[in-house]
């Protein structure tokens, strides 16, 4: 089964998307590169926040950036993950960015397996503070396979 169909059973969705400020997907080459998606979460991990908390967030910009990958591509089949920048809105002496960064990266193990296609390179940092306040925002690079 391919990653499009394990998406599907999941209750992941692909309806179209209206274009933007700036671009939420874009093909370069053999690649697709995403703009940062954040996550519908508001809030400091490690202030109000836990890392379950944080891990759902960043599962909910992974889910965004596949509907991004999915409007530009048309499917997620025939792709591999190949690196994520994930960003946390973190208290100063929060250092659990990895544990809430994984919420995005084991949807992604789960959609286009974790020693396949879906085995990526990734940066987990904290910040003090993204945009419009969000707990996480992730930014993705896929490999579109020949």
């Amino acid at each position: 089964m391919g990653a499009e169909q394990k998406a599907i059973e999941l209750g992941i969705t692909f309806e179209s998307q209206q274009p933007g400020y700036l671009n939420l997907c874009i093909r370069s080459g053999h690649q697709l590169i995403t703009s940062g998606h954040t996550s519908d979460l508001k809030g400091v991990l490690g202030k109000g926040l836990t890392v379950e908390q944080g891990y759902d967030a960043a599962k909910d910009c992974a889910t965004k950036i596949l509907k991004s990958v999915h409007n530009t591509h048309g499917t997620l089949d025939g792709l591999r993950v190949v690196k994520l920048l994930g960003c946390v809105y973190s208290a100063p002496d929060f250092t659990d960015q990895h544990l809430v960064i994984n919420g995005a990266s084991d949807l992604l193990h789960e959609l286009f397996g974790k020693d396949g296609d879906g085995y990526h390179a990734r940066s987990a940092l904290g910040f003090a503070a993204l945009p419009t306040g969000a707990a996480v925002e992730v930014e993705a690079i896929f490999e579109i396979k020949e």
